[in-house]
């Protein structure tokens, strides 16, 4: 089995993605999570570019790594110094501690000639004396050749000249770079075939960008052309359009195409330390992520559901739980009685005790809830209230009659209050409440709250965090009718719950209504 050396470049090349950023305890977090996972280099950062990146190579001196080497990135120096040990970001390199360095050098000569005004023999003096000089200093360096695909087409003998003065400074791998990230798997395969055959005694490696929407289907093109060492990041992020994902290329190689990387039985760490890179960067997650999203193995068609069932891989390239994902059933208007009796059967209800006639009625009244407007994905809290209401044993914890909201211009200086007063009942016993806030919901959140809380105390503990308004009919203008979803927290759990109505404050009670009862249900 062909084992492939996997570099992760999250802390680095992906820092350069619009609105992800990193500070140094989440790049320490982050960087113990991919050792944890198994890679074999982690490049954390440029040491000769901001005092951030310095401070975190300090702080990793002190911190063991078990399975990764901590990688530095950097640049061949500058033409005005004529020996690199003058150049101050490679002084910084060796002084940063790591044992790996991973350095940049141009390989086009678009870049190499017209923009830095190199000869070709300049170029190549730069590219051989920069890894030299780490080399002398016990460093092992990879050669990132920038570009290289477009500068092989436009001047191959200019290229391949790049990487043979990298392999005359000492450099352990020559990376091959598709920067702009423009090529097609056809291309990468020929042209990386190529260099592995004119350096038969190097290690080769890939790094692709995704401008084009192919960065993994490049990297394992490449892969199968001869590289050993992948260079990417978890989740794809990055400048542009991202990186080559390591959370899809690791899984096809190890389940796939029978290369071995970090292991099968890290892979069920997968999902865990993509969730774990989004969090520590503030970014949004695509749901659609292959292997790791939330809604990889999300099956919503009836008749998908039902195959499903009957055979996973009807519908599933591998077991979720091998990337330590899982099968997510979703309902919707799409849905067949599958999907029902797959929720019942994950909620711990005795299927065998339902007729056929009551799945049809459920999912007669689903489809017309949905054309209604309701939207029970991301607010599977209201659809166990939904299921619950057509069971004969269901009985209400509590009843909302009437509720009236009332909006009062006070002083200039203050904003308008809002009052609510809400009648209801509880066993039979009447209740009727007023709320005061500063919007229509706050008013009557408190109001439902009141008169709940002295039967129900444990509802104390319930707090609002999340609140969505969306307008399910454009067309319609103000008459049209609006979907509201709201998270609750009892600062253990959270639930979600929804309400739609041509009235914004009624499908607001409506999801208040809903996330009260849930609770009070479950617990």
């Amino acid at each position: 089995m062909k084992s492939l050396k996997i570099f992760d470049t999250t802390l680095r090349d992906g820092t350069q993605a619009e609105g992800f950023s990193l500070g140094i305890h989440d790049k320490i977090t982050i960087a113990k999570a991919l050792d944890h996972l198994g890679v074999h280099y982690i490049e954390g950062g440029w040491p000769g570019s901001n005092p951030r990146d310095l401070e975190f190579f300090e702080k990793m001196k002190n911190i063991p790594l078990h399975n990764a080497k901590l990688c530095a990135f950097g640049a061949t120096h500058h033409k005005k110094f004529k020996k690199a040990a003058h150049c101050p970001s490679l002084q910084k390199t060796v002084e940063s501690g790591v044992s790996v360095a991973c350095i940049f050098g141009k390989t086009w000569d678009l870049h190499s000639q017209q923009l830095l005004g190199l000869t070709s023999d300049e170029n190549n003096k730069i590219i051989k004396n920069s890894i030299a000089f780490l080399v002398e200093n016990n460093i092992e360096v990879l050669f990132d050749a920038e570009h290289f695909f477009d500068g092989f087409l436009s001047n191959e003998k200019f290229a391949l000249d790049c990487l043979s003065s990298a392999i005359e400074g000492g450099a352990s791998n020559i990376t091959l770079c598709d920067t702009n990230g423009g090529m097609l798997p056809d291309q990468i395969s020929e042209i990386t075939q190529k260099v592995c055959k004119t350096f038969p005694n190097i290690s080769v490696g890939i790094h692709v960008h995704d401008d084009g929407g192919l960065a993994v289907a490049n990297s394992l093109s490449a892969i199968e052309a001869g590289a050993d060492l992948i260079q990417g990041t978890i989740n794809g992020i990055g400048e542009r359009c991202g990186n080559a994902n390591l959370c899809s290329i690791i899984p096809n190689c190890e389940l796939k195409m029978k290369y071995k990387t970090i292991g099968k039985e890290n892979l069920t760490k997968l999902k865990k330390i993509s969730e774990k890179v989004a969090l520590r960067g503030n970014y949004n997650r695509p749901k659609n992520l292959p292997f790791v999203g939330t809604s990889a193995f999300a099956h919503k068609g009836g008749i998908h559901v039902s195959a499903v069932q009957k055979n996973p891989l009807s519908y599933e390239s591998i077991k979720p739980e091998l990337v330590g994902n899982k099968r997510k059933i979703t309902i919707s208007d799409l849905s067949g009685k599958s999907n029902l009796r797959s929720y019942a059967e994950k909620k711990g209800y005795d299927i065998s005790e339902f007729s056929d006639e009551f799945w049809t009625r459920i999912l007669q009244n689903l489809k017309s809830a949905e054309k209604d407007g309701l939207q029970f994905e991301g607010a599977e809290e209201s659809f166990d209230l939904f299921f619950s209401r057509h069971l004969k044993t269901y009985i209400p914890q509590f009843i909302i009659e009437n509720f009236y909201v009332h909006t009062s211009k006070q002083e200039e200086e203050q904003s308008s209050l809002v009052e609510a007063t809400i009648q209801g009942n509880i066993a039979d016993e009447k209740f009727h409440t007023a709320g005061v806030g500063f919007g229509p919901v706050g008013a009557l959140d408190e109001a439902i709250r009141k008169g709940l809380i002295v039967t129900f105390p444990e509802l104390q503990k319930i707090n609002l965090t999340d609140f969505k308004v969306r307008i399910t009919e454009m067309e319609s203008g103000t008459g049209a009718k609006t979907r509201v979803v709201m998270e609750h927290s009892d600062g253990e759990k959270t639930w979600n719950t929804v309400g739609v109505s041509k009235n914004i404050i009624e499908a607001s009670m409506n999801a208040l209504i809903d996330a009260y009862e849930w609770y009070l249900m479950k617990v």
